[in-house]
Order: C-alpha cells, then sequence, then structure tokens
C-alpha cells in the first residue's frame, strides 16, 4: 500500500496547480477541486508527512514540510469553518508530532513556528461558538444555527491548543478555557446528534447519527435535525456516522491524558468519560449493525435504493451495483474508530468488549487494503477506490455505462486510509502508539 500511495502522492503534487483550489475527488481517475470549502488541503500535504512517518523516505518530508510553509497559513486563521481539526493538525499537528517523537531533528524555531500556528488554530475554531441552555457547540460553516457531527473530529485542534497552554481571549480579556468549550462541544454532539433508541422522534434508533442539528438562535434550544449531505434528516449518512466513531473514540483516548483538576470546573472526568463512551459505543454498534459484513458501509444507510437490494448487510458490499454508491471514505475513517475504541476498552480489562471493536476494525482494514478497494493503476492518482463525496448534490462521477458514482477517490478518503495503515503498521511493529496530539 505504501509503494502506491508514493506514486500517488507524487502523481498529485507534480500536477495540482494552486490557483485551481484544492484537489477534492477524482474523475476518471485525475485529481480534481470543487469549491465548497477549502477544508481537503491538509490531507493533500499531510498525506506526504504520513507517507515519510512510515517509510523514512525524506522526500516525502520535505512535500509535506515545504507545502505546509508555502499554502497553509490562510487555514490558521480562517474564520469561516469548522474544519480546523482536519486542515491543521494533519499538516502542522504530524509536523510537530513527529519532532516530539524523534523523527526529525530538533529544531528550536520551527517547533515555535508549528506550535504558533497549532495555537491559533484551537483558539480560532473555539471562537466559532454559538451558546446553548448550559453549554454550546462549534457551529458549521452555513452559520450559528448549525451543529454537525464532522466537527468531532475538529475537536482535535482544540485539544492540542490547550496541551500547548493556549487559551481564547475574548472581549473584556476573557480568558475562555479550550479544553471546556471540547467538552461542551462534544457534550453537544453526544446529547443531540447522537441517537439511544429512548424515542427522541419516530426514527430513534439507537447509534443512528444525525448529519446536522438545527439550534434556534433567539434561545439557543435545539429545534431539529437535519442532513446536507446524507439522504435525509431521519437516515444516517454513513461518514458522518464514521466522524462521530472515530471523533468520540480518539478523544477517549485524549482524556486519558488529562488530569481530574482539570475537568473539574467542566462537570468532572467520570461524568464526561462516561458520556463520550456511551456516545461512541451506540455509533460504533450502530455501524457493526447496519454496515455489510465486509465493513464497507453504503453512503446512507436509508438511501432508497437499498430496498431494492435485498439482505445486503449479510454480504460483502458490491461496489458496481446499481442501485446506491458504497462509500470506502467512510469505511477508512469508521475503522480508526473501531480499532480506537476496542484498544480503550482492553486498556480498561473490557476484553471481550474491546476484542469486538477491534475485530470489527481489521476486518475493515482487510477489506479497504486489497481489491476492488485498493488502486492499483499507476494511471489513477486515487489510493482508495469507491468513494462518494455529496450524492445529494449529484458531485460524484458516474462512469460510462454505470448508473450510480463508483470507482473514485477522494483527498480524505486517501489521507484516512494513510492513517489506518499508519496505526495497524505501528501496533504490528509495537511501536509509539498513533495519536493526533505530541507525546511531549
Amino acid at each position: 500500500m505504501w509503494e502506491l500511495s508514493a506514486q500517488k502522492i507524487l502523481s498529485i503534487d507534480k500536477g495540482w496547480r494552486p490557483e485551481q483550489g484544492s484537489p477534492v475527488f477524482t474523475v476518471g481517475g485525475r485529481y480534481t477541486s470543487r469549491g465548497w470549502t477549502e477544508w481537503t488541503q491538509g490531507f493533500q500535504f499531510g498525506s506526504a508527512v504520513l507517507q515519510f512517518d512510515a517509510t523514512g523516505a525524506a522526500r516525502f518530508l520535505e512535500i509535506g514540510r515545504a507545502r505546509t510553509v508555502e499554502y497553509m497559513a490562510p487555514h490558521i486563521t480562517h474564520t469561516g469553518v469548522h474544519d480546523h481539526g482536519f486542515n491543521n493538525i494533519s499538516t502542522y499537528g504530524n509536523l510537530l508530532r513527529l519532532m516530539d517523537e524523534g523523527r526529525t531533528p530538533e529544531n528550536v524555531w520551527e517547533r515555535n513556528f508549528y506550535e504558533l500556528a497549532l495555537k491559533c488554530s484551537g483558539a480560532v475554531q473555539a471562537a466559532r461558538w454559538s451558546a446553548t441552555p448550559g453549554g454550546g457547540y462549534i457551529y458549521s460553516f452555513n452559520g450559528p444555527h448549525s451543529l454537525f457531527v464532522d466537527t468531532m473530529r475538529s475537536l482535535r485542534s482544540l485539544a492540542v491548543s490547550w496541551r500547548l497552554g493556549h487559551v481564547l481571549m475574548a472581549e473584556n480579556d476573557r480568558r475562555v478555557s479550550l479544553l471546556g468549550r471540547l467538552v461542551d462541544h462534544a457534550r453537544a454532539t453526544a446529547e443531540h446528534s447522537v441517537f439511544y433508541g429512548e424515542g427522541r422522534d419516530a426514527y430513534d434508533v439507537r447509534g443512528r447519527v444525525a448529519h446536522e442539528i438545527v439550534f434556534n438562535r433567539i434561545d439557543g434550544v435545539r429545534r431539529c435535525p437535519n442532513s446536507q449531505q446524507g439522504y435525509s434528516p431521519f437516515t444516517t449518512w454513513t461518514r458522518g456516522l464514521a466522524w462521530a466513531m472515530c471523533g468520540f473514540a480518539e478523544q477517549l483516548e485524549f482524556l486519558d491524558t488529562v488530569a481530574d483538576e482539570d475537568l473539574e470546573p467542566f462537570g468532572g472526568k467520570a461524568p464526561i468519560v462516561a458520556v463520550f463512551r456511551r456516545a461512541a459505543e451506540a455509533a460504533c454498534d450502530f455501524y457493526i449493525a447496519e454496515t455489510p459484513v465486509d465493513g464497507i458501509p453504503y453512503w446512507d444507510t436509508g438511501a432508497p435504493g437499498l430496498a431494492r437490494m435485498g439482505d445486503y448487510v449479510s454480504r460483502a458490499a458490491d461496489p458496481f451495483n446499481d442501485f446506491e454508491p458504497v462509500d470506502s471514505s467512510a469505511a477508512a475513517i469508521g475503522a480508526q474508530g473501531l480499532l480506537r475504541l476496542g484498544q480503550w476498552l482492553i486498556q480498561r480489562g473490557e476484553e471481550g468488549a474491546g476484542a469486538r471493536y477491534y475485530a470489527a476494525g481489521l476486518t475493515v482494514a482487510r477489506t479497504l487494503f486489497g481489491e476492488p478497494y485498493l488502486s492499483a493503476s499507476p494511471e489513477h492518482q486515487g489510493l482508495l477506490l469507491h468513494a462518494v463525496y455529496h450524492r445529494p448534490n449529484g458531485w460524484d462521477h458516474i462512469p460510462g455505462g454505470r448508473k450510480i458514482p463508483c470507482g473514485e477517490s477522494c483527498m480524505w478518503g486517501d489521507y484516512h486510509a494513510l492513517e489506518l495503515a499508519l496505526y495497524l503498521q505501528r501496533a504490528i511493529a509495537r511501536g509509539p502508539y498513533l495519536t493526533f496530539w505530541s507525546g511531549k
């Protein structure tokens, strides 16, 4: 896989033109851009950094380092998006982590450069804040009324910034805790975006995830679920489900590094961990139940064409069917959630429950890193085939002779395939456990 990804990273870097915008997804095997938000640029350069991390090939470190310096500065101060954890942890964060691990030479000014970028990114992300009764959330690019489940993965920017000793300075020099905002946002996501089968609405199934929650901005009260990229507000867009799985699982790992007294002002460590765990387990259980046996989900669990496919969860997913596309990018993201939650439980002595999630994550990885998902063609710039971006908007390429999108890749799918592979490679080699934050 690393041999294939090396070819593709170099091909993209050679053919990419900055004036065209960030590469988002492939059409006919070539990466193209789609102006919506520039949320994929960090994955582009972060992939080169991960390639170096896994292989030690210095040319990829130089690509990742040089492109980060040249192109990523606007993302640090981007006040219009909820994507800081995607763009800036994938670049500045990975580069700082490598220095902390001794994989790159210690350089004080380079370290200060990465740390300042990460401090600013976390504070800018945390400033995008909508208050609710007793809490609040980081609002999406749709505006202050909108909570996206995707943003669970962007909490990484707040966590890293807080670990570096930073705060958000608000009006009248009020010091706002980035850890506090991380906890509040995750609690809001767990309460409103994840369902628990408790009768919240007629479609309340345990583990189901809503892509977006809409709030009344006059009083901050939740109004309704919604979906931008899924089929409906009352079905589960599986990439959103995967963001929840991975986001809550890695935040459980992060909370293990936070002292009890640091969490006391925000409700106490044990209750916070309980909320995160409940959401992670519900989402992961739903993924296992609603995904075909090889671990690759269709793009939305309520997509109408699935009704014509019989008992599709009892057999391997079919990316070449005529009814609904699969989303390999959701699988790459969700696999990390399964593995991390499984490992977290095993470390707590809950071997049975943990082994179930871990085995499920390995099943997903085994499928992804083989045919027909891993792209072996040097002519195709994508690494992970059969990804979907925005099915409702019709943005995904449908090849000639096919009825649904298939055979294409996306930048976040490729990046998370690399991240998944690096996670497993370190586990196999008994190397340092892969986290989004630096060990120091």
